[in-house]
């Protein structure tokens, strides 16, 4: 029994030995770290390592996307030519009283004044379309720098002026540039960004605009009207500069069939987090579905243009800046001083001038973050309801101050015409001012995004003329109130059309929006291109 106790005993020391043995035969055959290998190894339990978790798609996005810093630089200099376009805007306000002065050394009439401040917008159609010829044929960057040359030319000879035919060309020179600026710095900043950041950073156009109104106000009623102009060339010049230093489009270079270089132009605008050969290849791969090649004969031109995807867009963009250009926001723009003075504002109309300058700004800056988070559809139909509303309320004060002044009776309630223009400027800068601009650089397609930028932005400028150039007349065939409550039905009635025709392109891809209007798509919901994908 004690040899059988004995020898059951010294069982499990042969049990370890024979588990030895065989762990180091398997380690010789299979190496160390073979799934062969006995999970434990003489009696020690290794350490275990999980595997990492496969990213998610929206994780693996992230990871992917380039530097927001170069991005949001590259766009910051493509608009810096928008300023100018708001000072061209704002220029009048305060310039147009000095000018109508007795004591003013270029003294102008009524008429005339009404050519000076419509003559930058009559100029700017031309530039348009100019610039949209320009964008196909020798590139965006290039385009942006030639469109410099007329904004210096202009202010320095409104600046130098030693008559009214001077200030006319000047002011005719500067609308030509701001036409010229308008829609490739849209487009640019459009074919540079990524689709999470296009929406903010083409809302950049809107934001120097805005500044650009703001500075005309801010140092125009502190200045002469001639060093005001003066003053301003500094910023078509420091454009200039700002525009040698970035580079041109890789959308645009691939239309040229020149890889190399639009990859090094990705290179530059993502920096290294990005996966640039997936991105690059996504553009070569839409490129040849869409056998998106350089435009040569004028048939080729207009068969494209008539093109539904380029037609469709067109449209809708076309009749939605007659409507917001309809509800007034430039009669405040450009006679900001007159209008307030109409109004029965007791406050000081320079100070509140400054004041709607310094709304605009402000909101537009919000407007871009809304822009990315909201939507386009629903920061216009705030600026369709807001501006209506408002002009309609500010037409009702104003005929009751028509009747007060024909009565002998001093107005009462004057807050009411100052909210009014300040609750206007609010509405209308949160969406009018912002949604599209950023849409001239998202809904057409890439073969002729240059030339139809162009022309939709002569048509946004030709419906600032023709609402700039009617207002005095509209003032002596309506009266003041007249006029106003026309701008607020123009507005409301702007909402159904905007409700059924205006798609939302929030986060969707250019090609995704191109697809869509080509009819590939039925919509572009998330659900529709997944489906569609």
């Amino acid at each position: 029994m004690a040899d059988e106790k004995s020898k059951l005993l010294a069982e499990p020391s042969v049990s370890g030995n024979w588990h030895s043995n065989y762990d180091s035969t398997q380690t010789d055959q299979h190496g160390p770290m073979s799934d062969a290998a006995p999970f434990i190894t003489n009696g020690v339990k290794p350490a275990i390592e999980k595997a990492a978790k496969p990213l998610s798609s929206k994780q693996a996005s992230k990871a992917d996307r380039g530097k927001a810093f170069r991005q949001i630089l590259a766009a910051f200099i493509a608009n810096l030519g928008t300023i100018n376009t708001g000072m061209a805007f704002g220029f009048s306000a305060t310039a147009l009283p000095q000018l109508k002065s007795n004591t003013s050394s270029i003294h102008i009439t009524e008429n005339e004044a009404s050519w000076i401040a419509s003559l930058s917008a009559a100029g700017t159609p031309m530039g348009c379309i100019v610039s949209g010829y320009l964008m196909d044929a020798i590139g965006r960057r290039l385009t942006l720098i030639l469109t410099e040359i007329p904004l210096i030319f202009g202010w320095v000879l409104v600046a130098s002026a030693q008559n009214v035919p001077m200030i006319y060309i000047g002011r005719l020179l500067i609308g030509f540039g701001s036409g010229m600026v308008g829609a490739p710095a849209r487009v640019y900043t459009a074919e540079v960004s990524q689709p999470h950041l296009r929406g903010m950073l083409g809302a950049l156009a809107s934001v120097g605009v805005s500044t650009g109104v703001l500075i005309q106000y801010v140092i125009g009623s502190a200045t002469k009207w001639n060093i005001l102009a003066a003053i301003s060339a500094i910023v078509p010049i420091m454009s200039l500069l700002g525009m040698l230093l970035i580079p041109e489009t890789p959308n645009y270079l691939l239309t040229r069939n020149k890889r190399e270089k639009a990859e090094t132009s990705l290179a530059k605008l993502r920096g290294s987090t990005c996966n640039l050969n997936e991105e690059i290849q996504r553009m070569i791969t839409f490129k040849e579905k869409n056998r998106v090649e350089p435009l040569k004969t004028p048939r080729e031109i207009i068969k494209a243009l008539l093109s539904p995807s380029a037609l469709k867009p067109f449209s809708i963009l076309a009749v939605y800046f007659f409507l917001y250009q309809w509800c007034g926001v430039n009669t405040i723009t450009f006679y900001a001083v007159e209008v307030f003075e109409a109004s029965g504002a007791m406050l000081d109309k320079y100070w509140l001038t400054i004041s709607v300058g310094i709304i605009r700004v402000l909101f537009t800056v919000l407007g871009c973050i809304l822009c990315r988070r909201c939507g386009r559809r629903p920061l216009t139909f705030v600026s369709a309801i807001g501006c209506g509303t408002t002009m309609i309320t500010l037409a009702v004060y104003m005929y009751y101050v028509h009747a007060w002044r024909a009565a002998g009776v001093a107005p009462v309630h004057s807050w009411i015409p100052v909210a009014s223009i300040f609750i206007f400027t609010v509405s209308c800068t949160l969406g009018y001012l912002i949604v599209p601009w950023v849409m001239i650089g998202e809904v057409y397609p890439t073969q002729v995004r240059g030339i139809v930028g162009g022309l939709t932005t002569c048509m946004a400028h030709l419906s600032v003329f023709s609402v700039v150039k009617t207002f005095p007349l509209l003032k002596h065939a309506l009266n003041d109130y007249g006029t106003f409550a026309l701008y607020g039905c123009m507005s409301i009635c702007g909402t159904f059309f905007y409700y059924f025709f205006l798609p939302e392109t929030k986060g969707r891809t250019l090609q995704e929006i191109e697809d869509y209007f080509c009819g590939r798509t039925k919509t572009l919901k998330k659900a529709s291109l997944t489906s569609a994908a």
